[in-house]
């Protein structure tokens, strides 16, 4: 199922929303697709092996794929900030498809999302949400020297956010199960399918699975804690509603 647009109406421009977007692209267009994109991949990306050691891989490490080869040779790149790739890797694609398919996630439902919490405070919680999927995935594989490209993570982390605040949207979506259609689906039938589909689908495609599942849980709790300030769980009104004049 691929979401395309819910009926969903903001009160503000998702300006934090477009930013992101056209940010990943320029990234992935401008810089990924320029030279080594392996190069580029292990000097900006985030490696668990890396964040757990607190070092850059040397070439031992990167070429046997085992962290634990720390020999006496130099970091390949010793210049790499471990921690700041922690957020470079939120912007850093490895097809086109996977930025096409990013984007589209995060303009469906990032856009309400910013619109409830404020610019500031989204763009904040958007990077610690990539953050802590990452964190998720480097504690099911705390050895892998493989780089972990993508905004899924933090785009995870909206969508769970987004099922807690606005679980009865309709939400129109491309189904292709034999056959291809179009049908509207609940925000919380078609955020929970997904979420439990990480399970079996990431596991079998190399997906980082795990860090979908980090995201979207944080996503979750940050949206839980934001619902237990005393705002509505929704403030979602379908086109055409009219505020009723209050009696007096």
């Amino acid at each position: 199922m691929i979401p395309l647009k819910d009926e969903n109406p903001t009160t503000s421009k998702p300006v934090v929303t477009v930013l992101l977007i056209l940010v990943c692209v320029v990234v992935y267009f401008g810089f990924q697709q320029q030279g080594d994109q392996t190069e580029f991949t292990y000097r900006r990306a985030a490696v668990p092996c890396e964040v757990v050691t607190g070092s850059p891989m040397t070439a031992d490490e990167i070429e046997s794929g085992d962290c634990t080869r720390r020999d006496s040779t130099d970091p390949v790149f010793p210049d790499k900030g471990v921690i700041a790739a922690l957020v470079t890797s939120i912007f850093l694609h490895g097809s086109v498809l996977h930025l096409a398919g990013n984007m589209l996630y995060l303009w469906v439902f990032g856009n309400n999302i910013e619109d409830r919490m404020g610019k500031p405070l989204y763009l904040v919680f958007y990077l610690v949400a990539g953050v802590m999927a990452t964190f998720a995935h480097i504690a099911l594989d705390p050895g892998s020297t493989v780089p972990l490209v993508g905004a899924s993570g933090a785009i995870a982390g909206v969508m769970g956010t987004y099922l807690v605040l606005f679980p009865r949207v309709r939400i129109r979506s491309l189904i292709m199960f034999f056959l291809i259609m179009f049908r509207d689906i609940e925000a919380r039938w078609l955020l929970g399918i997904w979420f439990v589909m990480q399970f079996f689908t990431g596991q079998e495609s190399g997906v980082a699975w795990a860090a979908h599942v980090g995201g979207f849980a944080f996503g979750v709790v940050v949206g839980l804690l934001w619902r237990a300030r005393g705002g509505p769980a929704s403030g979602f009104r379908p086109r055409g509603y009219v505020e009723p004049t209050p009696y007096r």
